[in-house]
């Protein structure tokens, strides 16, 4: 993805009728008789409420009478009910366990998908990574992919929602973390995506996003980490596009860090003659041009935003209104 164009890569009262009130019999509450506040259980002589037949109050070794039902130690605190040590848990609020379930249906559900999607609109290496899934499972999943597949550009975040969807019912099948992690990416949900990616790579062990996750990193402002990718390991996974993808990525961290030189050396170790027309082409002289340009090479970086230009049909970058504003602005 181009520098320009992506941030990235160059959420009442007691019932007792007061101090007054008196017992069956005429006695007064607290002498022997039954407690007149509702509870019916036993009083002691000095008007303490009693803990039902053994005499003792509430608190030293009966039950607690705030309407929990928790044993309570003789403190007066709450014993621990629970065997594993974990201290006693209210229960939760209703409405919130109602509301926690409504914000996971929603994600289930996902965004409408039209009648005329297919699940065969899915690519078959993909199609072949559901087969573990249920017949009708592995369909609503790929229908949901083939979605966030056709609005990762124009619509990122509805093509997110479907991922998720289909993450909500396949969540350990490496293809649909992937997609995730995409759809993230083009959202600008760097974090989130590099989550999704790192999940990705454990179920699949595969390093095709090596170049994303590094990008991700410099996005979080953390371009010592982006750099720590280019190794010879994780490039010996990637094909020749994720070699350079990978080291578009790299120069831009090195940019980041003031490392100009560097980022342009690494550059050059590139094709940047190629006469092919691959969409890393475009994007690897528009990066080249950036550095040049932060080196205070304002001529060279002018000719290699012209070259970017020559070879971005698909307007992948900005280069043509980069070229313009620089020959526009008088040399400094």
């Amino acid at each position: 993805m181009a520098e320009s164009r992506n941030p990235r890569r160059d959420g009442g009262k007691p019932a007792g009728r007061g101090a007054g009130g008196s017992g069956r019999g005429g006695k007064p509450t607290g002498q022997g008789g039954r407690d007149q506040r509702g509870s019916g259980d036993p009083v002691r002589r000095d008007g303490k409420p009693t803990d039902r037949r053994d005499g003792k109050p509430t608190g030293q070794g009966g039950r607690d009478q705030r309407g929990s039902g928790a044993p309570v130690r003789r403190d007066g605190k709450p014993s621990n009910p629970r065997r594993d040590g974990k201290p006693y848990e209210a229960r939760r609020d209703r409405r919130q366990e109602e509301g926690d379930r409504t914000a996971a249906q929603r994600i289930y559900d996902g965004p409408p998908i039209p009648d005329d999607v297919s699940a065969k609109d899915l690519d078959k290496h993909a199609r072949q990574a559901l087969q573990a899934l249920p017949e009708k499972l592995a369909d609503k999943v790929a229908r949901h992919l083939v979605m966030a597949g056709l609005l990762m550009v124009e619509d990122p975040e509805t093509a997110h929602l479907h991922a998720l969807a289909a993450k909500a019912r396949a969540t350990r099948t490496g293809l649909v973390r992937e997609a995730c992690g995409e759809t993230a990416y083009a959202a600008g949900k760097f974090a989130e995506a590099l989550s999704e990616f790192r999940a990705a790579r454990r179920m699949t062990g595969g390093y095709l996003y090596a170049p994303m996750m590094a990008d991700c990193e410099r996005a979080l402002k953390r371009p010592d980490k982006a750099i720590a990718y280019d190794t010879t390991e994780i490039r010996g996974h990637l094909d020749d596009s994720g070699q350079i993808e990978l080291s578009i990525v790299v120069a831009g961290a090195r940019r980041d860090q003031g490392q100009y030189d560097a980022a342009i050396r690494l550059l050059e170790t590139e094709p940047l003659h190629t006469k092919g027309r691959s969409d890393w082409v475009p994007r690897l002289r528009y990066a080249y041009a950036d550095a040049l340009l932060d080196a205070g090479r304002r001529d060279e970086a002018i000719e290699w935003f012209h070259r970017a230009v020559a070879v971005d049909g698909n307007k992948l970058t900005d280069a043509e209104e980069r070229v313009a504003a620089l020959e526009k602005r008088p040399q400094a």
